[in-house]
């Protein structure tokens, strides 16, 4: 088609086998969308396009992606306002007729259907991080990393230490966003050990919060995660990787650690194992 559809907040650009949608970076543009940038969209990843009514005179062109085909909208899981839907185009009223004419140019050349066996949209690319209300998480594209902080993580999370997890140990996640109560972002495991069932409690989860975790930064994070453990072969039993760590980053789990051996919220034999731990990463 070759032709440029623009709306609010976004423009779409047709192709013979894509739509490349490009989102503005404008103040009043969703921070999700400015954080996307943009995404070319296969037309192996549609399964269909609506032409609906939106609201104050306009009407919205919405493409609808094959389930399973965008590892970004399989880590919402449906929890996106219609604002922060990257699929929705929102245009003046008075196209209607022109996005009708995109909609069945695009609808003409769609020949999938159907839940997708693979990934068919890119993920957001790596390095990505994101503060949490009980730490900070971080990921390189071929491991995910939790720092607890000082004040947010519980004494669970304190006594397991910080977390790394190889993208080869994992089978998926669970992202809740933070716009509800109990937003998180857990890690599933392939050999999946028991877990709390409290996010706050469990070593493989970092908990949101007001300010924390926003959907901007945790939801491409959990997307990027997600596409890399579908495309990533299982970590062999018994091989793990040797992780050195600072010094002095050490010397601080100590102290924060006696602190809590102090009052009480870790035993003398915990205490004693944790430390012998730590040091051991030295």
């Amino acid at each position: 088609m070759g032709d440029v559809l623009a709306g609010f907040h976004a423009a779409w650009e047709f192709a013979s086998d894509s739509v490349l949608i490009r989102y503005e970076r404008g103040i009043r543009t969703p921070k999700l969308f400015q954080a996307l940038g943009e995404r070319r969209i296969s037309l192996e990843a549609i399964a269909g396009v609506t032409l609906t009514p939106g609201r104050r005179d306009t009407v919205v062109l919405r493409i609808e992606p094959r389930p399973g085909a965008d590892p970004l909208m399989e880590a919402a899981a449906g929890q996106l306002k219609d604002s922060c839907d990257p699929y929705r185009l929102v245009l003046p009223a008075e196209r209607e007729t022109l996005a009708e004419y995109y909609a069945d140019e695009l609808l003409a050349l769609l020949t999938e259907s159907g839940p997708a066996e693979r990934h068919l949209v890119s993920a957001p690319d790596t390095p990505l991080h994101f503060k949490a209300y009980d730490g900070r998480a971080s990921f390189d594209g071929k491991a995910v990393s939790f720092r607890w902080s000082w004040t947010g993580a519980s004494s669970a999370k304190w006594k397991a230490g910080d977390q790394r997890f190889p993208v080869g140990e994992l089978c998926g996640v669970e992202w809740r966003s933070p716009e509800v109560f109990e937003g998180h972002l857990r890690l599933l495991r392939r050999d999946e050990p028991a877990r709390p069932p409290q996010a706050d409690q469990d070593p493989a989860a970092v908990v949101f919060g007001l300010g924390y975790g926003p959907v901007h930064e945790s939801l491409p994070f959990a997307a990027a995660v997600l596409a890399a453990a579908r495309t990533t072969a299982p970590v062999p039993a018994g091989a793990v990787a040797a992780v050195r760590r600072d010094p002095a980053d050490i010397a601080d789990r100590i102290r924060h650690l006696g602190e809590l051996h102090q009052a009480g919220l870790v035993t003398d034999e915990e205490f004693s194992s944790k430390k012998a731990e730590l040091l051991a990463e030295l």
